[in-house]
């Protein structure tokens, strides 16, 4: 057992539907937060949408800056299919953890599972049964990519917004004590996410991404996206306008509720 000791919010005292769930982690050696936004139902087996956020943030940003369950419940009155959203810390690692392995705390698998199990042992409309799908925004796409491409039995799809795409990258938004500790990593392939695509390619799960023409990482996910196209490897990439900015997401997060949607109708 990697997670226990689970402190869960009451519905009763929680506003808009919003559950925060704060877990002892062994892999974190810690505790981590996680903020879940679910709706009344009588379902059973509910789908769950992993969303990652990027440096400096914590699991309330995707909501409290992205207005994430506003998108939701539009998309929802217009016939969107339903969903558990699933907003966790990334461990709290210096500036951002990038959601990698170290030899100190494992923020990898804090995701794919303890999450993931505290979620499903605290919110009844989820199983083992439900399906995942995993998406981020900025370092949490590069969370997306890494992690759903390594894990194809545990996650059912992939989308990624303004994706930092290489190690280096982070050197855009990140001191250097960050980015050097993040170099640490035990994944020796974690440098360059395409590497880790390509290694999981016969296995990968539907894959899209997308980036705004004047975000900083533009032309890294477009020479991303180049090497995909040359190893065959099939995705769906999206150019909006826009940069790297929570307007952009806000507007954007609704790509990744109709593609993942859309997997869960052709099952």
């Amino acid at each position: 057992m990697t997670v226990n000791s689970l402190e869960v919010s009451p519905l009763t005292l929680s506003s808009n539907n919003f559950v925060t769930i704060t877990a002892y982690s062994s892999h974190l050696n810690g505790r981590g937060d996680i903020s879940v936004y679910r709706q009344a139902t009588q379902s059973s087996n509910v789908p769950i949408i992993i969303l990652l956020h990027g440096v400096y943030g914590s699991h309330w940003v995707w909501s409290q800056l992205g207005g994430v369950e506003q998108v939701y419940q539009n998309l929802r009155q217009q016939g969107l299919s339903e969903f558990v959203l699933v907003m966790p810390s990334d461990g709290g690692h210096y500036e951002g953890s990038g959601y990698l392995p170290f030899q100190h705390a494992d923020y990898e698998s804090w995701i794919v599972e303890d999450v993931i199990s505290a979620v499903i042992n605290t919110q009844a409309m989820c199983s083992d049964k439900s399906n995942i799908y995993i998406s981020g925004l900025s370092m949490g796409g590069y969370g997306a990519l890494r992690l759903g491409a390594k894990y194809p039995h545990v996650f059912s799809g992939i989308s990624a917004h303004s994706s930092i795409t290489h190690i280096e990258d982070f050197t855009n938004f990140v001191d250097s004590k960050t980015l050097d500790s993040l170099k640490q990593t035990t994944d020796i392939y974690a440098g360059d996410v395409f590497t880790t695509l390509n290694q999981h390619k016969s296995t990968l799960a539907p894959l899209r991404l997308d980036c705004g023409k004047d975000d900083p990482l533009f032309t890294a996910n477009y020479q991303l996206v180049k090497r995909l196209i040359k190893a065959d490897i099939d995705h769906t990439f999206d150019i909006f306008d826009g940069g790297h900015s929570w307007d952009y997401w806000h507007q954007h997060v609704a790509k990744t509720f109709a593609f993942f949607a859309n997997i869960e109708q052709a099952q």
